[in-house]
């Protein structure tokens, strides 16, 4: 699915939750924070929803089994000459670090085949190219949403500042009533305000620790992928290249 689907579905689909759950669920003294509520409430259903997206294809990219493991078995087919092996490794692998790394054992197989390799550099340069094409249709796929959390996280800080002012509007203008205060309306125009800035500072919260906690998390592996790839490029450029 695109991304710019998934986001739509998400959206239209937290705005429809959120409604039905003020409406219907909650409390009224969490009712009494007004319309705003429900966006505090969507914001907040749209983060979960993106973090396990996030987690579902963090998942998906470390393939099955132990990436450790996948890694030796790669360098061991490597140091015996066989590449098809180490391809078939990959495929069983199925993660994004498998499919970078038999990029750069296509290109080192192919260039063998058709006899083009005529030193090592040239080898590096050529299983290298192939290997950064790769992560660059890799690695965005491990940051996509990784702005929409930040982004929530900094709406949501700003509605609840928005149903805070607007609560404490409502508060004063209870007070500026000529002769005793509206004390119902005071009390309501407060609870206004600290609802939304509860509700935002929870929405906010969330969107700044999910955020951090992925950008972390995809820092590491994409660190990992470069590693080994780069260890792979130098195993390939130091064996003797020859046509079977």
């Amino acid at each position: 699915m695109k991304t710019s689907t998934f986001n739509t579905i998400v959206f239209v689909a937290a705005f429809a939750v959120g409604y039905v759950v003020f409406e219907y669920t909650l409390p009224q003294f969490i009712k009494d924070g007004g319309y705003l509520v429900i966006s505090l409430i969507a914001l907040i259903i749209m983060l979960i929803a993106f973090v396990f997206e996030r987690l579902f294809v963090l998942r998906k990219a470390q393939g099955t089994g132990s990436l450790s493991v996948f890694l030796k078995n790669v360098q061991q087919s490597i140091n015996t000459g066989d590449i098809d092996g180490a391809i078939g490794a990959c495929d069983k692998q199925r993660g994004s670090c498998a499919n970078i790394i038999r990029s750069g054992l296509d290109r080192y197989k192919q260039l063998v085949d058709e006899g083009e390799i005529k030193g090592q550099r040239e080898m590096m340069e050529n299983i290298q190219r192939s290997i950064e094409e790769a992560s660059m249709l890799e690695v965005p796929l491990l940051e996509r949403n990784l702005v929409s959390m930040s982004t929530i996280a900094s709406i949501a800080t700003m509605v609840g500042l928005l149903g805070t002012v607007i609560g404490m509007i409502r508060s004063f203008a209870a007070m500026s009533r000529a002769g005793a205060p509206d004390a119902v309306q005071l009390a309501l125009g407060i609870s206004e305000a600290l609802i939304n800035t509860a509700g935002g500072l929870v929405a906010g919260i969330g969107g700044i620790v999910a955020y951090n906690f992925f950008t972390t998390k995809i820092d590491n592996f994409t660190y990992m992928i470069d590693e080994a790839s780069y260890s792979i490029v130098q195993m390939l450029a130091s064996k003797k290249p020859s046509k079977r």
